[in-house]
């Protein structure tokens, strides 16, 4: 990492909002030349998928895609973004899990039906015996695509919804939440969400295909989501703070009781003089 990183740290206004409201949208994170490289090689993975079989009027979703491109690898410690993301969650942190998504027009008249609305992570949320439930980890998401109007497809959330267990859905199948909002973005914007809020996938009723680029961090201690391929490669053309958020460490005890070895972001961040 180099230290002019450090301009992008958390604010505490950006700590608040995203304490309280579950998320914070940042925009113009992705400059537009970055957009338009980034849209390239998403539109040849798709591309590459269709050939396969994917159905072009469906939703692909596609994981472990930073092994693809040297341009995805570089966001995993993105100096606008990292430090956001150990200021929220501490450094004993690692990237566990990414996926794309690309969502092309569904053809289908808009309706009111109700959004498959969850949290994040599964199991781990009705096996963790805590109320509310823990953070455990978060996500970015990069917007590649102009999503600045509702009905493109957009991620909706429930702000505030974090610290509830459960959601109110509507008995019918109809309707959405109450205090559920579309997340209208322009592209380069970069929104990070705690995996405990309330969101849904929504159904694309536009012309514009929907595409965008998720990166999941959470604790070292948990397990990665992906089964992440190339790694080894990966890892071998990283400095040491990026093979931390690949996933290496020293050996498993490491990932519970890290030494200096297993986290070099903690050992560059008291180099900076800066609180661990």
């Amino acid at each position: 990492m180099n230290e002019s990183c450090l301009q992008y740290s958390l604010t505490e206004e950006e700590r608040n909002t995203f304490n309280q409201t579950g998320y914070l949208i940042l925009e113009n994170v992705l400059s537009p030349e970055q957009v338009q490289a980034l849209t390239v090689e998403v539109d040849r993975i798709h591309a590459r998928k269709l050939s396969e079989g994917q159905d072009p009027q469906k939703a692909m979703f596609y994981t472990d895609f930073v092994k693809d491109h040297q341009m995805f690898l570089d966001l995993v410690d993105y100096e606008k973004v990292l430090p956001k993301v150990w200021g929220l969650l501490g450094w004993n942190i690692y990237m566990y899990h990414t996926h794309l998504i690309v969502t092309p027009p569904s053809g289908q008249e808009q309706s009111d039906k109700t959004f498959g609305w969850h949290q994040d992570s599964g199991r781990a949320n009705l096996e963790m015996e805590t109320h509310p439930r823990p953070r455990l980890s978060l996500k970015v998401a990069y917007f590649l695509s102009d999503l600045a109007e509702p009905g493109r497809g957009n991620f909706w959330i429930v702000p505030n919804s974090h610290l509830q267990d459960t959601m109110s859905l509507s008995d019918n199948g109809m309707g959405q939440p109450e205090g559920a909002i579309p997340v209208c973005v322009k592209p380069g914007t970069a929104v990070f969400f705690d995996r405990r809020l309330w969101h849904a996938a929504s159904t694309n009723w536009s012309d514009i295909t929907r595409k965008v680029l998720f990166y999941g961090y959470g604790y070292r201690w948990i397990r990665r989501k992906d089964d992440m391929t190339m790694v080894e490669e990966l890892l071998e053309q990283s400095n040491p703070i990026r093979r931390q958020m690949l996933g290496d460490g020293l050996n498993c005890n490491g990932y519970y009781t890290p030494t200096d070895g297993d986290v070099p972001l903690k050992v560059w961040l008291k180099e900076q003089g800066l609180a661990v």
